[in-house]
């Protein structure tokens, strides 16, 4: 089966964005911690390109994060919007970005910059990582953002979940969106990683609203949670979205798995490959 996918979820791992991954120590930690050294190499934007090719990608985000550390209390982890713009214009429709924001900086600048990046570069969400920073997804300093994507009409993505890095967990309980989608009901909120270890919560708040939903990025598909198959394949099924997290889970093999051994049905495959996002990011 021929699914034109799209990769919610990813990073920008050119030679520039792999050095600042490498760079932070944070992050290198859990290279070393995982064994992902090999995966973690630079590609040229073509090579980028013909591994989406080859596994059946249409379009990949591309995650501007800006990631904290909570014991340094700075920024460690910054993607310039400039060189995903640039990797869009290079290849039309192939990359979408998402902005980010830095908490401990001014956030009227920050909006400031969301409206510029969607306005101006064609930018079509937002992606939160809060751990760092102490805050969680609930926190007053985030719904001047959600009111901001709520007004220009765009998504917005945050991690959920417990944190790989050594940040306090607490911040990404998937029961904090009850609050948000609660207050930004016009606001589509989609939760990363599957919300594990607290995966119910994740699936109950993606259940209950219908402007949330649940990205299963970071995962292996054959290493999902039984709820959470569950949920993708039945009640959950416009409600779930596919991506990788960058060289975590390679695209290719994770597209061949779940259109084939994980024995979804056709359409199901193809909302969780494709329809869900595309309908988020309003793509045809």
């Amino acid at each position: 089966m021929a699914v034109k996918a799209i990769d919610w979820m990813n990073y920008l791992n050119t030679e520039k964005g792999i050095a600042r991954f490498k760079g932070a120590e944070e992050l290198a930690r859990l290279l070393v911690w995982w064994g992902m050294e090999a995966r973690y190499q630079p590609r040229t934007p073509e090579e980028l390109v013909a591994e989406m090719d080859e596994a059946g990608v249409e379009a990949t985000v591309i995650c501007c994060v800006k990631m904290a550390s909570y014991k340094q209390h700075k920024v460690i982890w910054e993607t310039p919007y400039e060189e995903v713009v640039e990797l869009m214009q290079k290849f039309p429709g192939r990359f979408i970005g998402f902005a980010g924001v830095n908490f401990f900086a001014n956030i009227t600048d920050e909006l400031r910059d969301i409206e510029t990046a969607v306005k101006k570069y064609g930018f079509k969400g937002v992606y939160l990582h809060t751990y760092g920073y102490g805050i969680p997804l609930n926190h007053r300093l985030c719904y001047p953002v959600y009111a901001k994507c709520e007004e220009l009409g765009i998504p917005v993505s945050m991690q959920v979940g417990h944190s790989a890095e050594h940040m306090p967990n607490e911040m990404g309980r998937p029961m904090h969106l009850d609050d948000v989608a609660l207050d930004f009901p016009g606001l589509s909120i989609v939760g990363s990683h599957t919300g594990w270890p607290w995966c119910e919560e994740m699936i109950a708040i993606a259940w209950k609203h219908e402007n949330v939903y649940m990205d299963i990025s970071a995962h292996q598909p054959q290493y999902l949670e039984p709820n959470v198959v569950q949920f993708l394949k039945t009640r959950g099924r416009t409600k779930t979205i596919w991506g990788t997290n960058g060289p975590v889970n390679p695209a290719k093999n994770a597209i061949e798995y779940i259109t084939g051994p994980m024995g979804l049905k056709e359409n199901v495959a193809d909302m969780l490959l494709r329809h869900n996002a595309a309908k988020l990011l309003k793509m045809k």
